[in-house]
């Protein structure tokens, strides 16, 4: 499991790739708190998480999502999700977390949902 971040205005958007299950949901849980406590990070008007490269996930991971959910709204930030793969947004959906968390079909709507600058500065990247 590779997480890889990026900043596009005040919005963070973070990539997990490969799978994300059980073995490696403790590694994933501590990179996303690293990234939600990092300074300035909790000043972002949210987080975009970029599922594109996610071939599958776990109900442990999805425990993990809710987690970061929850700790980016303590610090009045927003989590959505963008470019899930059919398996994932599957899951999500039949899991029903497609009703806790805001799915948007490619990053760039999700951006433009957080902050129109976010947006202009990810079609400039």
């Amino acid at each position: 499991m590779n997480l890889s971040k990026s900043m596009y205005a005040d919005v963070l958007v973070l990539s997990p790739a490969g799978r994300l299950d059980h073995d490696n949901c403790a590694a994933f849980h501590s990179a996303l708190e690293r990234y939600l406590e990092e300074p300035g990070s909790t000043a972002a008007r949210g987080v975009v998480f970029d599922l594109g490269a996610l071939e599958y996930v776990s109900s442990a991971g999805l425990r993990c999502f809710m987690l970061a959910a929850k700790q980016a709204r303590a610090h009045g930030g927003k989590i959505l999700i963008a470019a899930m793969q059919p398996v994932v947004a599957e899951i999500f959906e039949i899991s029903r977390f497609s009703m806790i968390l805001e799915a948007f079909p490619t990053v760039r709507a999700a951006l433009e949902s957080l902050s129109p600058e976010s947006a202009l500065a990810y079609d400039r990247a």
